[in-house]
């Protein structure tokens, strides 16, 4: 697997990519940039881990509402609707701030 350094609002991340997945990730990364930078400079939120939380929170909104299309299987698991996979995300990642006691 290589590695691509990239930058998110401004800090720099080393991310592992797998073979032919460049632009694919760089996509992703235009993205989260993007949406970060939006609420960054909207002002209202400082913190860089809110504004993360924030961001990923609206894409992944915004990837919800987008048509159901059938997923690619891996090892015969399916890999199930967006909107199942939407609702694991969230509830991981409000298990994951309630333990910091950082919900927003």
């Amino acid at each position: 697997m290589k590695q691509l350094e990239v930058q998110i609002m401004g800090q720099s991340y080393l991310l592992g990519c797998p073979q032919g997945g460049d632009a694919k990730l760089l996509d992703a990364v235009e993205r989260v940039d993007t949406a970060m930078c939006k609420i960054r400079d909207g002002g209202k939120v400082r913190a860089r881990d809110r504004i993360a939380v924030l961001a990923a929170l609206n894409l992944a909104f915004d990837l919800a509402d987008q048509p159901a299309r059938p997923t690619p299987t891996t090892s015969g698991q399916a890999g199930g609707e967006p909107s199942a996979r939407l609702t694991a995300l969230l509830a991981r990642l409000d298990d994951a701030l309630n333990r910091d006691n950082q919900l927003l």
